[in-house]
């Protein structure tokens, strides 16, 4: 899901887990190519990946890279 705000590109990836985070949305959105189609932007692209547990019904895992 992007996001364009004040001159800069958010990419968010969630997902659902059953209780130990995995690090597998941040990993998703590198391995798919999500932020290629921004690049040519030239402004900062920010990837975001979220992790909730299913059971906790709360985020275990939050990860963050900026390009």
């Amino acid at each position: 899901m992007p996001a364009l705000f004040n001159g800069q590109v958010y990419l968010f990836e969630f997902k659902v887990l059953e209780l130990v985070p995995q690090g597998k949305a941040l990993e998703q959105i590198r391995q798919r190519g999500y932020a290629d189609e921004y690049r040519s932007r030239g402004e900062p692209i920010h990837l975001i990946g979220v992790e909730f547990s299913k059971e906790k019904r709360s985020v275990v895992g939050f990860e963050v890279e900026t390009l």
